[in-house]
């Protein structure tokens, strides 16, 4: 009697499964991208890749940042933003953690591409190192009086920085905003005082008053008070 014939289930000799070949493209695609890098071109809201370490990370550009062509400001981001579950991997990993860093531009690689992630902390599973080598760059908080008349005349009243978290720089300015509510037009006669957040200006760091050693509503009505008198 002949015994029946099993076949075991998978794929035939030679043939890859969807998995491992998933895993021979994303490797393609690493060296695709190493071998071809797109350069970087300053001023772009393109995201970019930046070396931390041994590992490649991907990151936020901000524009205006004070000190040249030599540093820009960046945040870094996991690499799978903003698909669902990379914020809360990224959070896990201490991608969240770290406020905006001026990197040195000698440390960019150039645009991301989504070749790039195998050689990230989050591929790896692996957390950011609490020094990721770059100097934070902190906000700032102006409180400017601008003329009524729709152009950009004026002066400002106060500078408050650094702010070493943007989260405290954000408190200050919403109470700011609510103790200008029905005041900001007549605080500095013709002219509508607000408040706004902005990078910090190192070069300028000596006309800026410490946000962590006063109350900052407490500050603006002592300029206001010695700006009328």
């Amino acid at each position: 009697m002949k015994r029946p014939l099993f076949r075991r289930c998978g794929y035939a000799p030679g043939a890859v499964s969807p998995e491992d070949q998933a895993v021979v493209n994303q490797f393609r695609a690493m060296l695709t991208a190493l071998r071809n890098p797109e350069p970087w071109t300053p001023g772009s809201a393109r995201d970019i890749a930046v070396r931390v370490g041994p590992f490649i990370e991907r990151a936020h550009t901000r524009p205006g940042d004070d000190h040249g062509p030599d540093l820009i400001a960046v945040t870094l981001v996991h690499p799978d933003t903003p698909h669902a579950g990379a914020y809360l991997h990224g959070r896990q990993l201490g991608y969240t953690n770290h406020d905006w860093l001026r990197c040195p531009t000698t440390a960019i690689l150039g645009f991301w591409q989504p070749g790039y992630t195998l050689l990230t902390h989050a591929a790896a599973n692996l957390p950011l190192p609490d020094d990721i080598g770059m100097d934070p760059a902190h906000y700032a908080l102006y409180i400017e009086a601008r003329r009524r008349n729709d152009t950009l005349d004026g002066f400002t009243l106060l500078r408050l920085g650094p702010y070493t978290q943007t989260r405290h720089a954000q408190q200050d300015h919403d109470r700011l905003t609510a103790a200008l509510d029905g005041r900001e037009t007549s605080l500095a006669s013709g002219h509508r005082v607000s408040a706004r957040i902005g990078p910090f200006d190192v070069s300028d760091h000596q006309l800026f008053t410490d946000p962590y050693e006063t109350d900052a509503v407490a500050l603006l009505d002592d300029v206001v008070a010695g700006t009328s008198a």
